[in-house]
């Protein structure tokens, strides 16, 4: 009944499996998000430990519905799953674009989060971690940061879903804030993933950045929430 629990979606491959398994590292029984069970099942073995499968497609309620019927207790939720499916400006992105990058990275985030809400309510230490990106910064695209070129207004649906998620993290903070909880937006910096074809040829890391999101679910009740961090714990602004 003490054994923390975790759900990572997203979590059969990249970032979110490392986040996985340094969460099983850790000593939490581990919820391993994946849409495709197959993929799933490799990736919990994989980790090992108390990780297990739990079939969950973000963008179908049903599916996110039957998800938390399996689930018992929740003190960690991360919101891990998204997808960048075009790199185009705004003035090439189409709506269908849009809505599908929507469905995932602001929707699904969405959906999940209060599905599961009722459990994470139950925990003496709930803790939401969402994975943002640098490139939603409007702070960073406004005034370039160098580690990515900001200023050309490509990956504009994955850019400002990213945006939105933001927004939401802080409104989700105040929120609950009365309750205990820690909610904050993790910047992972460019790794290698098949997110898109940038990351793809990226030489960064996914477990360093992994780390931080983990740095973000063991915080103290002390800690900070409603803020944005790069995987390093730098502040990263709105």
């Amino acid at each position: 009944m003490n054994e923390r629990t975790a759900l990572v979606t997203g979590a059969n491959k990249g970032i979110g499996q490392h986040i996985a398994r340094l969460l099983a590292a850790e000593g939490f029984r581990v919820y391993v998000g994946s849409r495709d069970a197959r993929r799933g099942r490799r990736a919990a073995e994989e980790i090992g430990g108390a990780a297990r499968l739990l079939v969950l497609d973000v963008t179908d309620p049903d599916s996110i519905a039957a998800a938390a019927e399996q689930v018992d207790r929740l003190d960690v939720l991360v919101n891990n799953a998204g997808i960048s499916p075009s790199l185009a400006p705004p003035t090439e992105t189409g709506t269908d674009d849009l809505r599908r990058t929507y469905e995932t990275n602001v929707f699904g985030v969405v959906a999940v989060t209060n599905s599961f809400l009722p459990l994470l309510r139950r925990s003496p230490h709930p803790r939401i971690v969402n994975v943002s990106s640098g490139t939603g910064s409007l702070t960073w695209s406004t005034n370039p940061n160098p580690q990515f070129a900001s200023g050309s207004g490509g990956a504009a649906a994955y850019r400002s879903s990213k945006a939105a998620l933001n927004a939401l993290t802080v409104l989700y903070a105040q929120t609950l804030a009365e309750e205990g909880f820690k909610v904050n937006a993790l910047a992972p910096g460019l790794r290698a993933t098949d997110l898109n074809p940038r990351a793809a040829s990226a030489g960064g890391d996914p477990a360093e950045a992994a780390a931080g999101a983990v740095r973000l679910a063991l915080l103290p009740d002390d800690g900070p929430t409603g803020a944005f961090f790069s995987w390093d714990g730098t502040p990263v602004p709105w």
